[in-house]
C-alpha cells in the first residue's frame, strides 16, 4: 500500500521510524553541504500550510495497521518540518493515535516563540549543531540570508528552558572541518547552554550535497566525545532485526524508502521487517529495469532512484 507522505525509514538513532513528510522536497532554511538528499531547492523561512493535518493522521494509522509497528513516528522528511506551519495541530492529533513522537529539525525557527510552542507537544525533538562559530555556521549550512548562528543558538537555549519532553543534540562532525579537538571543545561548551538530554556525534554515512563533505573516522570520533559532558556518544549503525514479517519485498515497498533516501540493504530489511535475501532479490529487479542505481559513500553501497527515472 502506497502512502505519499508517510514512510518507514531506519534510523541509526531512533529504531524503525515512520517518518512523516511535512514540506516539499528539499524546502528547507538550510542548504547544508552533507545533505543525503541532495542541495536545497528552495531556501526560505517562510512557514505555509501544506496537506492537511487529518489527511496526514488517516495515512499514519493505516501505516501502522498495515505495517510493521514504528518505535517512533517522527516528523521529518523531504525538508525542514517547522516550515509546516500547523505541526502543532498535527501533533496533538497524532498523540490521539500513536506515541512516541519524535521532531527532526535543524533547529533554526527556534528562535519563534510559535515554533517553540508548537512543538511542547512532542515527546522528543531532535534539533542539530553543525558549527561552533559564525564562520563554519556559514561553510557547512549554507543558511537563509535572515538566520544567524548567534539566533540557532539562543533559540536552542530558550526551547531547552521551555520545553518539558526529551532533546537529543546531535552534532555533525566533518573530517577537515568540525572533527577536531579545537573544534569538539567549543561545540561542547555551546552544548553545555544547551542541556540536552543526550549528546550524539554523527558522520557523513550516505551520498552528500557535495563531494567534499568528508566522513570522520569513528576512532576519531570516539576519542572527540570525551570532549563533551555529558559524555557524547557516536551513532550507532542500525541492528537488522533477525525476524521478519514476510519473506516477499514488492518493489513499491524499497521505492517507497529509497526514493526519499539512499540506503543499504540492512537499510531496508530493518524498515521492512524482511530477510536481507529478499530485499536483495528485489533490489536485483530493480536495477535490472534501472529504476534504482549504486550509489558508493566510503566502503558502503547504497541503493537509490535512479535520476532519469520517476517511479
Amino acid at each position: 500500500m502506497r502512502h505519499r507522505h508517510v514512510y518507514l525509514v531506519p534510523s541509526r538513532r531512533l529504531g524503525r521510524s515512520l517518518g512523516v513528510d511535512l514540506v516539499p522536497h528539499k524546502c528547507c532554511s538550510f542548504d547544508c553541504i552533507y545533505c543525503q538528499l541532495g542541495p536545497t531547492t528552495e531556501l526560505t523561512t517562510t512557514r505555509r500550510d501544506g496537506t492537511g493535518v487529518q489527511t496526514l493522521v488517516a495515512e499514519v494509522e493505516a501505516a501502522i495497521a498495515h505495517g510493521p509497528r514504528p518505535d517512533f513516528v517522527t516528523l521529518s522528511g523531504s525538508g525542514e518540518p517547522t516550515l509546516y506551519e500547523p505541526i502543532g495541530e498535527l501533533i496533538e492529533a497524532l498523540g490521539k493515535v500513536f506515541r512516541p513522537i519524535a521532531v527532526l529539525t535543524n533547529g533554526s525557527l527556534l528562535t519563534d516563540a510559535s515554533v517553540r510552542d508548537a512543538l511542547s507537544g512532542a515527546d522528543l525533538v531532535l534539533p542539530s549543531l553543525d558549527a561552533a562559530d559564525d564562520a563554519t555556521f556559514t561553510y557547512v549550512n549554507r543558511p537563509h540570508p535572515d538566520l544567524t548562528f548567534a539566533g540557532l543558538i539562543n533559540g536552542m537555549v530558550t526551547f531547552r528552558q521551555q520545553f518539558k519532553g526529551e532533546i537529543w543534540l546531535e552534532i555533525m562532525m566533518l573530517g577537515g572541518v568540525t572533527a577536531t579537538g579545537d573544534q569538539a571543545s567549543k561545540l561542547a561548551q555551546i552544548a553545555t547552554r544547551i542541556r540536552p538530554d543526550r549528546i550524539q556525534l554523527n558522520t557523513v554515512v550516505r551520498p552528500p550535497a557535495v563531494a567534499y563533505a568528508l566522513p570522520a573516522p569513528r576512532n576519531e570520533l570516539e576519542s572527540l566525545c570525551q570532549c563533551f559532558h555529558p559524555r557524547a556518544e557516536v551513532i550507532a549503525e542500525p541492528l537488522v532485526s533477525n525476524t521478519s514479517s514476510h519473506t516477499a519485498v514488492s518493489e513499491s515497498e524499497v521505492l517507497e524508502i529509497v526514493r526519499r533516501r539512499p540506503c543499504t540493504v540492512g537499510d531496508l530489511a530493518m524498515a521492512l521487517g524482511a530477510p536481507s535475501p529478499a530485499v536483495t532479490k528485489t533490489l536485483q529487479s530493480l536495477l535490472a529495469s534501472r529504476t534504482v542505481c549504486v550509489r558508493i559513500c566510503g566502503r558502503r553501497v547504497f541503493f537509490a532512484i535512479d535520476e532519469g527515472v520517476n517511479p
